[in-house]
């Protein structure tokens, strides 16, 4: 979403391989013009018989408008574009309608520790600085939550600085994050506290390139063959009832056909208590 001259989306095409297919979605003409203006070339030299990837114009609060079916996407991915978006619940709603059951929203964007003022919102320099259109995190996971993506989980996280003198009388208070998220599209599996059902995972270390360890998100790391005792969004995530992409390289033991009450994590922070990075919203600490 937002895929601007393309480079992204060329990535992804390396990732999807020949029989993947990568659509880049953008509202400017000239970066569209330049990010399809390579595809043969690219094709070419990698040795694909047909392009894997395509872009359209659109707007990401309308992937609707812009051709893009229900449940058609195993993945989508977004680089620090939703916080320029007028409208952020009706661009996760989208993404939430188009991802298939098991699919995964992956995107960084920036953040804030509270509700910025219309003095912030509107300042055209913080505004280019993608701060002016920060979302405060609660309101992220609110929106999330609402839109069906019960439990988003952190990659990384990471303080901004606002150093400029003048922009700093005009934020305050306010604290910046740049966070990496991952939101998984479970439809019934997962619940917004984290819940024990005595279920275990084990990796079977058989993804490419995580053949030692697997990191889910910033606080889940699976090391090889070692048992690991989950919450149940966890266990979901990682391949319950083989809904994710996951499940071939984990085992799960254990089912949901006994509770034993919230899963043992520590409490949850707010922003405005400390750091948001010890501690990520929603998910297992």
């Amino acid at each position: 979403m937002g895929s601007g001259s393309g480079r992204d989306c060329y990535i992804s095409a390396l990732l999807a391989g020949e029989s993947g297919r990568v659509t880049g979605i953008d509202m400017t003409d000239e970066q569209l013009d330049v990010a399809r203006r390579h595809v043969d070339t690219f094709t070419r030299e990698i040795g694909y018989a047909q392009p894997n990837l395509n872009f359209i114009k659109g707007h990401i609060e309308y992937l609707d408008k812009a051709g893009i079916p229900d449940s058609s996407q195993d993945v989508v991915i977004s680089n620090c574009v939703v916080n320029l978006s007028p409208d952020k619940p009706r661009v996760i709603q989208e993404v939430y309608r188009v991802l298939a059951d098991g699919g995964e929203f992956y995107f960084s964007d920036v953040y804030c520790d509270r509700r910025l003022p219309e003095s912030v919102r509107k300042h055209e320099v913080l505004w280019g600085e993608c701060i002016a259109g920060a979302l405060y995190l609660e309101d992220f996971r609110r929106i999330s939550q609402a839109a069906g993506f019960v439990d988003p989980r952190v990659l990384s996280m990471a303080p901004i600085e606002v150093t400029d003198p003048e922009l700093k009388k005009v934020v305050g208070e306010a604290k910046f994050y740049s966070i990496t998220y991952r939101l998984f599209k479970l439809p019934g599996l997962l619940e917004d506290k984290c819940e024990d059902y005595g279920q275990v995972a084990v990796y079977r270390g058989t993804i490419p390139g995580h053949e030692w360890a697997y990191e889910l998100d910033d606080h889940h790391r699976f090391v090889k063959g070692k048992p690991m005792l989950v919450c149940g969004n966890t266990a979901a995530m990682v391949g319950e009832q083989r809904m994710s992409w996951l499940a071939e390289h984990f085992e799960i033991m254990g089912d949901r056909s006994t509770h034993y009450g919230l899963f043992d994590c520590g409490p949850v922070p707010s922003p405005s208590a400390g750091d948001p990075a010890a501690c990520a919203g929603g998910a297992c600490c």
